[in-house]
């Protein structure tokens, strides 16, 4: 997925966070980074989309972030960077009477850097749909 200057600029007016850095591109390319970077919580936002391509668990269960056990932003993602999702499921235990947790292992690769983009351990509670629901969206 590549993430452009548009796609920053609207995540920056929906978390009101306008760092210059991000928003700025004459400013920012007189920066050590040469350009402006999305937001490390953007690159974090597009998790769900992708798992969807990754996974089919969530067609046949709700999906609900629980939070994570650790993240980190290694390298800055530049506009007009790509990145790619790779995850790994770690761990699968019961969650009574919700569902089930899964914990993944989750790396933001980017395109043409030696280090990721983010890693994260995240866990996300699935909770399976009932017989007749159907899933909205």
């Amino acid at each position: 997925m590549t993430i452009d200057q548009s796609r920053i600029d609207a995540f920056a007016e929906v978390t009101g966070d306008h760092q210059w850095i991000h928003v700025d591109p004459e400013r920012a390319a007189s920066s050590d980074f040469h350009s402006t970077v999305a937001h490390g919580y953007l690159t974090l936002s597009l998790t769900p989309m992708l798992m969807d391509q990754l996974t089919r668990l969530r067609q046949n269960a709700t999906s609900i972030n629980y939070g994570h056990n650790r993240l980190r932003f290694v390298t800055p993602v530049p506009a007009g960077g790509r990145v790619r999702l790779r995850a790994k499921v770690q761990e699968v235990r019961d969650r009574p009477p919700q569902g089930v947790l899964v914990t993944y292992e989750i790396t933001y690769e980017l395109e043409g850097a030696d280090q990721p983009a983010l890693v994260a351990e995240t866990i996300s509670l699935l909770i399976a749909r009932r017989g007749g629901e159907k899933q909205a969206g």
